[in-house]
């Protein structure tokens, strides 16, 4: 229930508002500078991923917190569709952050750190492709899929943050998004993933509906 009199809930009001325009404008700031600094790799990362399903392979998606809804999100549009506008055969794709027997035996038995490491061991193959993603560019258990991955002739893009960090060396592609802020870098990684699914339809099945 509302507290203070009139003029103080309007005040609050008025500041609420005010934040909301200040974040909004940070946001459409970290926007504009991702569309220049990042579309050449988003577009090479398209490239790979599209070679690779082409020729039979799968992609891989790894990541932590925030970074691990983004894996479930971007392997449903692969193998779901991203717009129902645009129906076209499922592709092969796999989030190695949503089965919970796999993820807890492994961290008991081996330590979080191998969480995903142990699942690029068990089903990567030369020709897949692993795509880590990690708003500081150093999750442990990222960076140790990649350097396995790397290691197998898997492929391996990185989406991260402004620096990097530790998977932006493993990468073949590295998609970094110019900020440093985390809700910013989240809310970009979900503008490349779409992204990168309308490209890689556009590659595999030709034009879409916009």
């Amino acid at each position: 229930m509302a507290t203070g009199t009139a003029p103080q809930q309007a005040s609050m009001k008025a500041d609420a508002l005010e934040m909301a325009r200040s974040y909004w404008a940070s946001s459409s700031e970290v926007k504009a500078r991702t569309a220049e600094a990042c579309l050449g790799a988003v577009v090479q990362a398209a490239d790979v991923l599209a070679a690779a399903l082409r020729d039979g392979g799968k992609l891989m998606i790894c990541g932590n917190g925030g970074s691990a809804a983004d894996s479930q999100h971007l392997a449903g549009e692969f193998v779901s569709v991203l717009d129902r506008r645009f129906m076209r055969p499922a592709l092969a794709a796999i989030a190695l952050t949503t089965d919970s027997s796999i993820l807890t035996a492994i961290a008991n038995d081996f330590g979080y750190a191998g969480v995903f490491q142990r699942q690029v061991e068990a089903l990567g193959r030369p020709g897949d492709v692993l795509l880590g993603i990690s708003t500081s560019g150093h999750s442990e258990c990222v960076v140790r899929a990649m350097e396995l991955a790397r290691s197998r002739q898997i492929a391996t893009i990185a989406l991260t943050g402004a620096t990097g960090g530790r998977v932006r060396d493993l990468a073949d592609v590295a998609i970094c998004i110019p900020s440093e802020s985390v809700q910013h870098t989240q809310e970009m990684h979900l503008t490349v993933e779409h992204l990168l699914t309308h490209l890689v339809e556009h590659q595999l099945f030709g034009e879409r509906k916009r």
